[in-house]
């Protein structure tokens, strides 16, 4: 949902019969009737713009509409550049990995997680290594180790069907 999109009701939309007034410097001007609020907001030369519909009286408050929709916008399309999205990154290996390969993915896992992303870290059994599930476990939480100053370790090792795997969270995260 955008903040953008949330329609207040201005000048003649308001129908209800006493508005507690806010000027456009953020005083109170007191409870008074919609016309009269209406009619302050004419002589002003700014919209009458209901902030806050539940209160009772209703709030409403003088200022310019089209300045505070572009502000309101452009607050939001900041607030949408400066976030990041979380995206779930995979490093898969087999039971039988050589050290050089397993520095490797080790690198690539500790990159995303300086990214701020989470890793799902995943052993693959085929065959008769489905026998020696410890070893993949014993490579998993060897991994967890050493990624350890980055992130923090989210589930233990886990076997579903013929995959082991273990999810890092970045330990700083870019949230």
């Amino acid at each position: 949902m955008t903040i953008a999109n949330t329609s207040h009701q201005i000048n003649e939309e308001i129908r209800d019969r006493e508005v507690r007034l806010i000027g456009a410097d953020g005083g109170q001007l007191g409870v008074m009737s919609a016309r009269e609020a209406q009619a302050r907001a004419d002589e002003a030369g700014l919209d009458l713009v209901k902030i806050s519909p539940t209160a009772t009286p209703p709030v409403c408050k003088l200022m310019d509409y089209g300045k505070f929709k572009f502000e309101q916008a452009k607050r939001e399309k900041e607030a949408k550049k400066n976030q990041h999205v979380v995206e779930v990154k995979e490093v898969r290996m087999s039971p039988g990995i050589d050290i050089g390969d397993f520095n490797t993915k080790l690198r690539n896992a500790q990159k995303f997680l300086g990214e701020g992303n989470r890793v799902k870290v995943t052993v693959r059994f085929r065959g008769r290594e489905m026998a020696h599930t410890d070893i993949g476990r014993k490579l998993l939480l060897d991994f967890a180790e050493q990624c350890a100053e980055l992130a923090v370790l989210d589930k233990e090792p886990k076997l579903e069907g013929r995959h082991m795997s273990i999810f890092l969270s970045a330990k700083t995260a870019k949230r």
